[in-house]
Formats: C-alpha cells, sequence, structure tokens
C-alpha cells in the first residue's frame, strides 16, 4: 500500500477539512519537501472567510512553505543545486522559466503560470501543491532558496512576510537614507516593513494600528519604529494631521499602505505623502472599488505603485536579515499549530479567538 500524506484542505468558507494523498512519486525533474512550518497571511484569513479567492476550491492552502528537501530527482538536484536534507524556502509562483518574461526577469509576469503553491485545486494532481500538508510536491519550476537550517523553524518561515516589507519599502518604495516612511497598518508585513526601512537607513518611521493592535504598535518601537498611530477607539488620531505635526509639514517620502478591506487609509496614504512622494499600495481590498482623487495625486507629482507579492531578490535579502540575527524576530512570532488544528490557527490570527493576541502564526505539520 502507498504511504499516504494527511494535508489540511479547504473546501469552503470556514470549511477545512484533514485528508490523506498518496504520496506523489519523484522522478528526475521533481522532488519533495518535507514541511516544517509554514506562516499563516492575511490573504489565508480572508481566502478562509471566503472574502477572497486565490484558486480553485477545494485545495491544499498554505503558500509561505519552510521544509526539509526528502527527495529530489538527479537532474532537479543539479538544476537547483539542492540534495536531501537541505532546507529551503518556497516562493508562491511557479513560473514557466522559458518566456520572454522569465528569462527577463519578470517571472512574476509569467502568462504561462497554471499552478502555484497554495493556490492550487486537488484536481491538479498530486494534489500536494499547499504549505498546510506535511509534504509537497516541488515541480520543476518551483523556486527555492536554501535557508539556515540551525535557525528555529518558526523564525525562518518569516521569510515570507519580512521579503514583503524588504520588497514594498525598499525596492518598489525606494526608501533612502533619512527618508520618513509611513506605514499603514501594522499587521506582521508592516512590521516587516519597518525592519526593512530601518535597515535602509530610513531618519523616521511612523506606523498605524488600531486600538486592539497596541502590542503590535510596541513590538514596532522594539524593530525601529520612531512613532506610533492608533486610529481608532477613544484615543484615535487623525493619520495625516499628525504626520504633519512630526514631520513638520514636511510630510513623508514613502508611504505603504498596507491594511485589508478598508478604503480610508488609501485616502490617508496619499494625503500624508509629500509632494514628489511614493506610495505603494499592497493592502487587498476583496475585489471593492476605492475612490482616488486624482487630483492629488497629479498636484502633488506622486508615484502610485502596485506591490505584487514577493520576488527571489526580496526573499533572499529577507532571508539574509533573518539569519544575520539583528532583529528579535522571535518576538514577532506568537502561535505555531499542528496540521490538525489549521482552522484555529487561521482564526487566532484573525483575531477571533479570544485572549490571544496574534501576530506571526504558523502550521507546523509533524507537529
Amino acid at each position: 500500500m502507498a504511504e499516504m500524506v494527511r494535508a489540511a484542505v479547504q473546501v469552503g468558507p470556514r470549511d477545512i477539512e484533514v485528508r490523506e494523498f498518496p504520496r506523489p512519486k519523484i522522478g528526475s525533474d521533481d522532488g519533495l519537501l518535507r514541511v516544517e512550518a509554514n506562516g499563516i497571511c492575511g490573504s489565508d484569513v480572508e481566502m478562509y472567510k471566503g472574502h477572497m479567492s486565490m484558486g480553485r476550491l477545494p485545495m491544499v492552502p498554505g503558500h509561505e512553505p519552510l521544509g526539509i528537501v526528502e527527495e529530489i530527482g538527479e537532474r532537479a538536484a543539479s538544476r537547483w543545486g539542492l540534495r536531501p536534507g537541505d532546507r529551503v524556502a518556497l516562493e508562491v509562483i511557479v513560473p514557466c522559466r522559458s518566456c520572454h518574461h522569465c528569462l527577463t526577469g519578470r517571472y512574476q509576469s509569467c502568462p504561462n503560470r497554471t499552478v502555484g503553491h497554495g493556490v492550487t485545486g486537488l484536481d491538479v494532481e498530486p494534489s500536494l501543491w499547499g504549505g498546510f500538508a506535511e509534504y509537497l510536491y516541488l515541480s520543476p519550476g518551483a523556486v527555492l532558496h536554501r535557508v539556515d537550517g540551525n535557525l528555529p523553524a518558526e523564525l525562518a518561515a518569516m521569510f515570507n512576510p519580512l521579503g514583503a516589507g524588504v520588497r514594498w519599502a525598499c525596492h518598489l518604495g525606494g526608501v533612502q537614507l533619512g527618508d520618513t516612511v509611513l506605514v499603514l497598518g501594522a499587521g506582521q508585513r508592516g512590521l516587516s516593513s519597518v525592519i526593512a526601512a530601518r535597515s535602509a537607513g530610513a531618519g523616521t518611521i511612523i506606523v498605524t494600528g488600531l486600538e486592539a493592535d497596541r502590542h503590535k504598535l510596541a513590538l514596532a518601537h522594539e524593530f525601529g519604529a520612531d512613532h506610533t498611530i492608533v486610529v481608532d477607539g477613544d484615543e484615535a488620531e487623525d493619520t495625516v494631521r499628525r504626520v504633519e505635526e512630526i514631520t513638520g509639514g514636511a510630510m513623508a517620502d514613502v508611504v505603504l499602505e498596507l491594511t485589508p478591506m478598508a478604503s480610508q487609509p488609501v485616502t490617508d496614504a496619499l494625503r500624508a505623502a509629500r509632494h514628489g512622494g511614493r506610495v505603494v499600495l499592497a493592502g487587498l481590498k476583496g475585489g471593492r472599488e476605492v475612490p482616488v482623487p486624482t487630483d492629488l495625486v497629479i498636484n502633488r507629482a506622486l508615484t502610485l505603485v502596485g506591490a505584487f507579492g514577493v520576488d527571489t531578490r526580496a526573499y533572499a535579502e529577507a532571508i539574509a536579515i533573518i539569519e544575520s540575527g539583528r532583529f528579535p524576530l522571535e518576538k514577532m512570532h506568537t502561535h505555531s499549530f499542528g496540521l490538525d488544528d489549521t482552522a484555529r490557527a487561521i482564526e487566532t490570527l484573525a483575531g477571533e479567538v479570544p485572549g490571544e493576541q496574534a501576530v506571526h502564526v504558523s502550521v507546523h505539520p509533524h507537529s
């Protein structure tokens, strides 16, 4: 009898089942990953709730897999420069590696993508495409990054949110020495953006959050934020007015809008940016239309940039930050769950479990 692999399958909104699948057979060009940990993203929360569609249901979610190479084919080992026992982090996107976009470094725009990690339906064999599983199939086009095997898995699993911070703040936002950076949203990617901006030499970092995010705002200070703003509750402050006060009217050089589902922060981002500033939009709104005051964009000569995920350069730099030990990232990780508690793990990150204050949450399929 073939060995079976357990995986958490989302079959509908707020409906996750643990099922068994045959262990994939590996050939010369592919491999098999023993999943150590998979971080949970805000998009996992919205997909779990049914607010956002990232793939065909039913499927195995989890697009931030970290693990150990269990099996690898001869050609795959040569192509990836890996062998069994190596620890790797896996990118979401599986490009074709042959089209014009891929060959010119724009693999995120690959038109031939048919699968992705954590976003592919069970109907695509061998079904084990997501990180909420004991083992994950490594297809020939997978993009992998080697990670120090001595790091605790829960820290190494932060490669995706930290990669987002690096890409959004530094590569897309262009943070430079002395810049004033405003980060709207204090989730794990907001905190990661603080780390990235501080690493790049930002002069002043300002972070916004909700009253319920005070524990996250406290972490923001530990990671290098100079000022925090609570935007709701009895002590709510006006974001734009507060930025004006902090900067003496100069406003922010770079603004990162990272809040999920909310539309007001988009307007705040545009109004808080200086003339000629850059605004990076990364907070998904679940398909809602958000009005943009184009006159403001024009008259302030703003540059608006849409942030689509994380790329290879950002992942590599993020992993280097993790491996450096420079920041107390262990303070960001708050919860670890086993595979059978995947639904509860997502609900914990969503803030739906009374008494729990989550920041970074991961699922460890073998625990």
